[in-house]
C-alpha cells in the first residue's frame, strides 16, 4: 500500500495540536496528532446532518443556517442542495488552512460548496456566531471536534454545555433546528438539550465501512428544535 504524504500542516489557534493533510492518491485525511478526524471517501452521517435539519425547517427557500466546522465541506454541501435559491449558508471555520484546503486540494469531492453564491465563509470561531449572532439562524449545525468530548481544541466543549446550548436556543427562530454530530453516544447532551428546552431526537447513523473508536460504525445526530411557540 502506498504511503500517505503530508500535503500541508497547520496549528490549532491557541492550543498544542498540530493538524495535518495528508493524501494518498485521490484519497485525503485530515489528522490531529496522529489521530484521523475526517476523510473524504465516507461522509454519510455529515451529510444525513444537514439533511435532516434542513428537512424540519418550515422555510427552507430563504434560510439561514450556520455551519459550525467545515471539515471536508461535505455538511455545508448538503446544506446547499436541500435549501432554496434565497437561503444563505454560513460555514464557521477556525483554522485558516482548513478553508486553503477546501479550496486547493477537497471541494472537487463536495462539489465545491465554497463556490456557490449563498455560501459566507466566516474565519473565527462558531461559538461567536452561535453566541452574538446579527439575525436569529434558522438552523445551527455542529460538526465540531468530533462532538461533545472536545477532543482537539478543551475550549469546543462550551457549545456542548448548558451555556453554549443555551445561547443556540436563543440564537434560533421559533422552530429552528440545531444539530450536532459525535462519533459516539452521550447521554448527558441529550440530557442538557431537554433541559434547555428543545424538543430532541436521536438519530443513529450507520456507515458499517467507517471506523469508529467501536467499531460499530455507528454515529449519532440529535435533532434539538426550538418549539415553534411558547
Amino acid at each position: 500500500m502506498p504511503d500517505w504524504d503530508v500535503i500541508d500542516q497547520e496549528q490549532i489557534p491557541g492550543e498544542d495540536g498540530v493538524l495535518y493533510l495528508m493524501a494518498q492518491g485521490d484519497e485525503y485525511v485530515i489528522h490531529v496528532n496522529g489521530r484521523e478526524l475526517m476523510g473524504n471517501t465516507e461522509h454519510g452521517s455529515e451529510d444525513a446532518l444537514a439533511y435532516l435539519a434542513c428537512d424540519r425547517l418550515m422555510d427552507r427557500d430563504a434560510a439561514r443556517v450556520l455551519v459550525g466546522g467545515l471539515g471536508m465541506g461535505f455538511t455545508m454541501a448538503a446544506a446547499l442542495r436541500r435549501l432554496g435559491p434565497e437561503a444563505v449558508v454560513t460555514v464557521a471555520e477556525l483554522i485558516p488552512a482548513v478553508v486553503r484546503w477546501n479550496r486547493e486540494y477537497l471541494g472537487a469531492a463536495a462539489n465545491h460548496p465554497l463556490r456557490d453564491k449563498r455560501a459566507i465563509v466566516h474565519i473565527g470561531d462558531v461559538a461567536d456566531l452561535v453566541e452574538t449572532p446579527q439575525r436569529p439562524w434558522s438552523a445551527i449545525l455542529l460538526d465540531v471536534d468530533n462532538g461533545p468530548r472536545a477532543l482537539t481544541r478543551p475550549y469546543n466543549a462550551w457549545l456542548y454545555g448548558k451555556k453554549g446550548l443555551k445561547a443556540a436556543y436563543e440564537a434560533l427562530i421559533p422552530g429552528g433546528v440545531l444539530g450536532i454530530w459525535s462519533a459516539a453516544p452521550d447521554s448527558n447532551l441529550t440530557r442538557r438539550l431537554r433541559e434547555t428546552h428543545f424538543e430532541v431526537e436521536v438519530v443513529p447513523h450507520v456507515e458499517l465501512e467507517r471506523k469508529t473508536q467501536d467499531e460499530s460504525g455507528v454515529h449519532v445526530l440529535w435533532m434539538a428544535r426550538r418549539p415553534a411557540t411558547g
